[in-house]
């Protein structure tokens, strides 16, 4: 039988998301042990604890230091992508110890990365505990950054054309690099009809839907947007779906409907995917993984807010492609959707631009793939 090990780091749930899917895609094929571990969990307390705390507090409260930081680090030639990261590996292995003995009891045939500290790790676990198995890694940020660029690594799983051309100037043979998208969860790809899915959550057949997804946003500054939102002219329902953030559910505790839009306020949901099928408009920051939700469902997109870095170049693929606006200022978002539902036309390209980009099957893709690789390794030896 043969063994997958899908390795992810806990920072940010969208990791957590696209391993999730990818276990999903490979537990549909016979003859396969699927394991799905979380990096961090076999690291020490100490060093899970800063890198956890470095990266919230570098990302969500100091932008700029961050954005300096990301792209200071994204380093064009290749050999010094391949040291800088061999590097780091190095000085993380101190803290990893427990990693390596995970690797030897599961002894897997394939290894699947899904963020960058397990791929640049294994660099060294190859060597100390006599690991050696095919490597793969899904690239989950729609434009790809030279952290993910590691030895090893058979092939990278990309999110579009874009990262592909980086990385094949960066000196990465094309053979290794397959345009996937970013696995999302296996149900995405499920036909759904607007119609009955407004029905089943008891939302207005034939009226406007705008969902604000505002867990990851500054509730101060979602509240502004939500004000502005319920002070519209026209009439349909704004639903602000606040996850986790108990702080945002506070901060719109006395908010109610507009003269016009209605609101509806939810916390954390098991339907997110009916929510976005059953709205026009979707209103967002630009994790990779909630943007390619979006997309695979082919419903335009707000963005707002983005991370500098990563979630900056999100949105500009997003922007570029005309699947989304980007909108730097709390107070323009109302007039935004404004426009975008006063000329339905423009919101039907949207649809259309984010059919174009989206890729529900990606993770089915990728595991399809991976075990053809599989397949034709097989058949080499055996040759």
């Amino acid at each position: 039988m043969t063994r997958i090990l899908v390795l992810y780091a806990s920072l940010g749930s969208g990791h957590v998301s696209a391993a999730r899917a990818l276990c999903d895609a490979f537990s549909k094929i016979p003859d396969l042990e699927v394991h799905s571990e979380d990096a961090l969990a076999h690291a020490s307390p100490i060093y899970r604890g800063l890198i956890v705390r470095t990266y919230e507090q570098l990302s969500e409260n100091m932008p700029i230091l961050y954005k300096a930081y990301y792209e200071g680090s994204d380093v064009d030639d290749l050999e010094r992508s391949l040291d800088n990261n061999l590097a780091w590996a190095k000085l993380e292995r101190l803290f990893f110890r427990e990693l390596g003995q995970l690797v030897r009891n599961i002894d897997p045939d394939i290894v699947v990365c899904v963020q960058q500290i397990p791929s640049r790790l294994l660099q060294l676990l190859e060597s100390e505990d006599q690991v050696s198995m095919p490597q793969y890694v899904v690239v989950t940020d729609a434009v790809v950054h030279s952290t993910w660029i590691n030895n090893g690594v058979d092939k990278y799983f990309l999110p579009n054309e874009i990262s592909k051309r980086m990385l094949m100037q960066r000196g990465i043979d094309a053979d290794a690099l397959h345009i996937s998208g970013i696995p999302v969860d296996l149900k995405i790809a499920e036909p759904k009809v607007k119609a009955e899915v407004r029905s089943q959550h008891s939302l207005p057949p034939n009226q406007p839907i705008i969902t604000l997804f505002g867990g990851g946003l500054n509730a101060k500054r979602v509240r502004r947007m939500v004000q502005d939102l319920l002070e519209s002219p026209e009439s349909g329902l704004l639903v602000v779906a606040a996850g986790r953030s108990d702080e945002l559910l506070e901060a719109l505790e006395d908010m109610d409907d507009g003269p016009h839009m209605r609101l509806k306020k939810v916390g954390m949901i098991d339907y997110v995917d009916d929510l976005i099928v059953a709205s026009d408009l979707v209103i967002t920051k630009a994790g990779g993984l909630i943007t390619s939700e979006v997309l695979a469902r082919s419903t335009p997109m707000v963005i707002v807010d983005p991370i500098p870095g990563q979630e900056e170049e999100n949105a500009d693929v997003i922007a570029a492609a005309g699947a989304g606006v980007q909108i730097r200022l709390p107070e323009m978002v109302a007039p935004a959707v404004r426009f975008l539902l006063k000329h339905p036309e423009r919101l039907k390209e949207m649809q259309q631009w984010a059919n174009a980009l989206g890729r529900p099957h990606a993770a089915l893709e990728i595991t399809e793939q991976i075990m053809a690789d599989a397949q034709s390794r097989t058949l080499s030896q055996a040759s």
